[in-house]
């Protein structure tokens, strides 16, 4: 049984509680950043590095940080290891760098991590924090690096970079490697998750008390939907 529930831990972030394909979370770096499947994977891993290691420290500290201040406490945390990662990347993978360009900082305000931190790590013991961690960060890595794909090779005719179709690479489908491309793919994405669930899994409930940041916003009304719900 306990096993079970590890392995739920880790893999609901891939289907079941995807944070961009059914919880909507982390759209702003996902749209932007998967033109390529370099892109889409670089930050997706990147993301998961932050989240793991965010959750396993708030994980420990849980008990330590005092609840008025745990936000700031947890964004402290979170840009840390944002800045680490920003170092690695700019050390070791230049290129990579200068393509997420300012999305690699922002990874701090990314939904996602704080709020895995918030409905999580928080509550959590440190392996299951880092488990669920890992497991949102899988599902993160992978839609990113499925749109990217599918945008790049349509949009441009590459695959990773190298030219799969001279016809394609000679023509360009530009609108899907372009802002509006994004949107349009990312929502054939959810329509198919949805189609091939039945629409069991982007299920919500629609207001602040089905909100998966409703712990984490300071707006009146959320907090009284929220203590309500």
């Amino acid at each position: 049984m306990e096993k079970t529930s590890k392995l739920s831990i880790l893999t609901k972030g891939i289907i079941k509680e995807n944070p961009v394909l059914v919880l909507l979370l982390g759209t702003c770096p996902t749209l932007a950043t998967t033109s390529s499947a370099i892109n889409g994977l670089g930050m997706g891993i990147a993301a998961t590095a932050v989240l793991v290691c965010s959750n396993i420290v708030i994980s420990i500290l849980k008990n330590i940080i005092p609840d008025k201040v745990r936000i700031p406490c947890y964004i402290v945390v979170i840009a840390g290891f944002v800045t680490v990662v920003q170092f690695l990347l700019q050390a070791f993978v230049p290129s990579l760098y200068a393509s997420l360009g300012i999305f690699i900082p922002l990874i701090v305000v990314n939904c996602i991590i704080l709020g895995r931190a918030e409905m999580f790590a928080s509550k959590n013991g440190v392996f299951d924090s880092a488990l669920d961690g890992l497991g949102m960060g899988i599902g993160f890595t992978l839609t990113l690096g499925v749109m990217g794909l599918i945008r790049e090779i349509v949009g441009a005719g590459t695959f990773f970079g190298h030219a799969i179709c001279n016809f394609m690479v000679e023509n360009p489908f530009m609108i899907i490697a372009l802002a509006p491309g994004g949107f349009f793919v990312f929502a054939c994405l959810i329509a198919v998750v949805n189609f091939f669930t039945d629409g069991k899994v982007v299920k919500k409930e629609f207001g602040c008390a089905g909100c998966s940041m409703k712990n984490v916003c300071t707006q009146d009304k959320c907090n009284q939907e929220g203590a309500e719900a």
